[in-house]
């Protein structure tokens, strides 16, 4: 994408009509399975296609609650869509890419590098590029090697904690374990960092200057020698963060896509409270 890994409402509304662009609304809400797909079909920026996080930017089984897709699904469910490995895609959703990044993050690591985010989603586009007109774009194929962005499963992450800076997106509330409206433990990883993603945004939910996220990540630890590791409740929002990193120019963080809903699940161990806590010995 020739504007990087994000795009304005105004780039897309001078693009919107190029025939190599598809944009993709990625809108989901947790425990509201059905409210994504009625929000699309009741308006949608023109052209677009929907992606639903449940069932075609997740596997229906895994680690977590949100298992990254098996890549040669996934590739078919972007040929369906009208995506090849040509087009440029624009993804976009209504709380400042918080689930956007996830099909960011899925494209990048294809080897996509034409794919970008809507910089602060719906609410910065304007009624002219919205319409409810059902969309059926030609199919296509794709064919890619996956295995681009890092990633780390479970007792990896196990072995590794004290020795990378991990960083967890989610809440406040959820990170210091006042609340768990999920998974069945409340709390965080041990030596985990409080980085929510929403420190990403200005408050009209448009990203930070690259200068401030870059100030930010390297506040936490992203440009010493430990590897960056971004988690959060099931692997989606966790992209956020590493999008925010892209964006500031820094190396790309390593995702665990099971996050706490695998991490809590298999009973690892569990810290609560303002501080990160320190590392069990194994």
């Amino acid at each position: 994408m020739d504007s990087g890994p994000l795009v304005s409402a105004g780039w897309l509304a001078a693009h919107l009509d190029d025939d190599t662009l598809r944009t993709v609304d990625c809108r989901w809400y947790l425990g509201k399975p059905d409210r994504g797909p009625a929000a699309y079909r009741s308006s949608h920026i023109r052209g677009a296609v929907y992606m639903d996080l449940d069932h075609d930017l997740s596997a229906p089984h895994g680690p977590g609650r949100h298992p990254l897709p098996d890549p040669t699904v996934f590739m078919e469910t972007l040929g369906r869509n009208g995506i090849a490995p040509g087009t440029r895609v624009v993804a976009y959703d209504d709380r400042g890419g918080a689930v956007a990044a996830r099909l960011w993050w899925l494209l990048r690591d294809l080897g996509h590098e034409q794919v970008a985010v809507l910089d602060g989603g719906l609410a910065h586009t304007t009624p002219e590029l919205m319409d409810a007109e059902p969309v059926a774009p030609p199919p296509t194929s794709y064919e890619a090697a996956p295995g681009h962005m890092p990633r780390i499963d479970r007792d990896r992450l196990t072995a590794a904690l004290g020795s990378v800076t991990l960083l967890d997106a989610r809440a406040g509330e959820r990170y210091r374990g006042e609340s768990e409206p999920v998974d069945p433990v409340a709390g965080h990883i041990p030596t985990a960092l409080f980085a929510p993603l929403t420190d990403n945004l200005e408050p009209d939910e448009r990203f930070k200057s690259p200068e401030l996220l870059a100030a930010r990540f390297t506040s936490l630890g992203g440009t010493g020698d430990d590897v960056v590791v971004s988690y959060c409740g099931s692997g989606v929002t966790a992209c956020h963060n590493i999008l925010a990193m892209e964006i500031a120019g820094m190396t790309a963080a390593t995702l665990y896509p099971g996050s706490w809903s695998d991490w809590s699940t298999a009973g690892g161990p569990v810290a609560v409270g303002p501080d990160p806590g320190g590392w069990p010995v194994w």
